[in-house]
């Protein structure tokens, strides 16, 4: 039920008043004066607050601006006896909703409260979906807890609130458009627009209409006047995905628009000028294209400002469990998430494998297993062949064979199980602490039977 706050210091008209809003299914609360007015603004949320100009500790067109201070959603309706101009005027300025005249307007009043208050609701709703966004981008999101992951979202978060342009690299799907949102939302441009522009997936001619926009008459089929994202992104951040498959021709018009801030539309005379952020990313090694004349080097030490490396996620072995169980989040339609149980070893075959697709392929691999899963267990029979293959590894055998305490297999054993202990368990980094595959590991952990 939606709540208006009423502030008027003559009981009897406040308390008809009250009655007649209440009367439209409004919850009505009272206040005879700007002083308990504003602490009552201080114990709950209004959608909207009717206030009379007059008041025995103030003025509501000055009380206004305080209430829109304290709760800038809600919508302030002020009521003067004898109005005049200069007042209604100040009170629009300072954030009134409307200012009407007593007895002359009062059947003004219902039907303005009504608007007010669906206006509020609608800017709360907008509120509240900004800051789930905000949550949604934010560095908190990102999953993973591996030292290279928080490594690079460590640089990213001091990097952010400046202007400086930022190289995000590394293979295909380690997530460089999540750290770019992630970065635009904390950097003081997160009001403004973030626009993702992917430079693969566009001919030459096709990507520079897109980045510039055009003029109508420009080639054939351009029709109308078309804006640029470069342009839609004016005082955002633009993210350019993939900046290393961009022409020659394009990447020196790029130049200029990071050196001027200004760009030519296709078919225009005159300049555009833009203040952007520029984000750009690619799974190329650049430096090696510069030397093959494929790209350019004043470009590259211009976009290269502040360099990102995002680890692959064969180096983040420790993070899938946690990105496992985002996407069963993401993806369960049949159970609900908490209800999915998981075979033995299907955890573990996950972090043999090699992800050349990185957290793209692991997404897909979850979206596939949810599909094929049965009785709320995904299995490893739900896994890829190529995974499923792997999963001899595990197979135990009857009893481990017996070892003499000379044996070199029995210092082998136990130097294993000393790193396991130091690790508290954790196989990557056994591995990497005994300079071995993770695969030779967990064989060896089966053939010795290994308590891990």
């Amino acid at each position: 039920m939606p709540t208006i706050l009423l502030i008027d210091d003559e009981e009897k008209l406040r308390s008809l008043l009250a009655r007649l809003i209440s009367l439209e299914g409004f919850e009505v609360v009272q206040a005879g004066d700007g002083k308990t007015a504003t602490r009552k603004l201080d114990l709950q949320e209004f959608e909207a607050v009717l206030c009379d100009v007059k008041l025995p500790d103030g003025n509501g067109v000055e009380l206004v601006s305080v209430i829109k201070q304290k709760q800038p959603q809600a919508e302030v309706i002020l009521l003067t006896a004898f109005g005049n101009i200069p007042d209604g005027v100040q009170a629009i300025k300072n954030g009134a909703f409307d200012y009407i005249v007593k007895g002359d307007d009062n059947n003004k009043i219902i039907p303005l409260l009504h608007r007010a208050v669906e206006k509020a609701e609608l800017a709360r709703r907008v509120a509240k979906l900004e800051q789930q966004l905000e949550t949604r981008y934010s560095f908190d999101a990102i999953i993973g807890q591996s030292k290279s992951l928080r490594d690079a979202i460590a640089l990213a978060e001091k990097v952010a609130p400046t202007d400086t342009t930022i190289l995000l690299t590394g293979e295909t799907g380690t997530g460089k458009e999540v750290f770019a949102r992630a970065i635009h939302q904390a950097s003081l441009r997160h009001h403004k627009n973030f626009v993702a522009l992917n430079c693969a997936a566009f001919s030459k001619d096709l990507l520079e209409s897109e980045m510039f926009g055009h003029k109508t008459g420009a080639f054939t089929g351009a029709v109308r006047n078309k804006k640029g994202l470069f342009e839609e992104a004016h005082q955002g951040t633009i993210f350019l995905d993939e900046i290393g498959e961009m022409s020659a021709d394009l990447q020196a018009k790029l130049l200029r628009v990071l050196e001027t801030g200004e760009f030519y539309k296709i078919g225009e005379t005159q300049p555009t000028k833009v203040n952007v952020r520029v984000i750009a990313a690619t799974h190329r090694n650049l430096e090696h294209d510069i030397e093959m004349g494929h790209f350019r080097d004043d470009l590259f030490y211009r976009i290269s400002a502040f360099r990102i490396q995002l680890p692959p996620l064969r180096d983040r072995i420790a993070d899938i469990e946690a990105l496992v169980r985002f996407f069963i989040q993401m993806f369960a339609t049949k159970v609900k998430p908490s209800d999915i149980r998981f075979e033995p070893h299907f955890l573990d075959l996950l972090k043999l494998h090699d992800w050349k697709g990185n957290i793209r392929e692991l997404k897909n691999v979850i979206e596939r297993a949810l599909i094929l899963m049965e009785n709320n267990t995904l299995r490893i029979d739900d896994l890829p062949i190529e995974m499923q293959q792997r999963a001899s590894i595990f197979e135990a055998t009857p009893a481990h064979k017996q070892l003499s305490g000379f044996s070199l297999s029995a210092a082998e054993k136990l130097h294993i199980q000393k790193v396991l202990n130091y690790t508290q368990g954790n196989k990557t980094e056994a591995a990497r602490l005994l300079d071995i595959g993770l695969t030779t590991l967990y064989r060896k952990i089966h053939e010795y039977g290994i308590e891990s």
